[in-house]
């Protein structure tokens, strides 16, 4: 299995990119923030790949991160998610933004992407909103702190942080936004924090 790629970067098109290692040309599919990082034809670069083998094909996917390739692997175990439903999620959404997103239970911001509809969209952060915690906590350097406190509030979420988003909610902000920074808010204040005190610091975080 091929599992990373380092060369030149031959050519563009539209959600895929050849690099050239060596001479030989790989086909790589990748999301659109991806493609975006890999610069202009010419370039040296390298990508992770997550290798797709199938009786009639051979697929690499590319992504500029470990948190990417996690997320999209993640994404595919959801029944009726594959590759390209992954990839135009992550064109979309950064890992970080999809983490929160299956935490808070925003289907509306999954909606973003092309080819994911609402009943999709509520079927990923059902099935997915209990494991968005150990890939959070796993990747390490690679999820940023938002997305590990996202993750492990929706995860271990109560009645007080719930009342909290819904007042930002209330107030105009999206829920996803509202979510992370009621999540952060509750990391700073502990987990016994008053519903007035989650509200006012996810105000002044939103208002930051």
């Amino acid at each position: 299995m091929i599992a990373k790629l380092k060369g030149i970067l031959d050519s563009l098109a539209d959600g895929a990119a050849v690099i050239d290692v060596g001479g030989v040309g790989y086909l790589v599919f990748a999301s659109a923030r991806t493609l975006t990082a890999l610069g202009q034809p010419g370039a040296a670069v390298s990508v992770l790949v997550d290798t797709h083998v199938r009786e009639d094909h051979i697929h690499l996917y590319g992504f500029a991160s470990a948190a990417e390739r996690t997320c999209f692997r993640m994404l595919q175990t959801v029944q009726g998610v594959g590759a390209k439903h992954g990839l135009s999620i992550l064109s979309v959404l950064s890992p970080d933004e999809v983490f929160t997103a299956i935490a808070a239970q925003d289907r509306a911001m999954l909606t973003r992407a092309d080819g994911v509809g609402p009943k999709l969209a509520q079927r990923i952060v059902n099935e997915l909103k209990d494991k968005t915690v150990n890939v959070a906590l796993g990747l390490g350097a690679d999820a940023t702190a938002p997305a590990r406190a996202a993750a492990v509030a929706g995860h271990a979420g109560d009645d007080t942080m719930a009342d909290a988003v819904s007042a930002l909610v209330n107030l105009g902000y999206g829920r996803a936004e509202a979510f992370g920074a009621v999540s952060n808010a509750r990391q700073a204040l502990g987990e016994a924090a008053a519903l007035d005190r989650l509200i006012t610091l996810g105000l002044k975080e939103l208002a930051s």
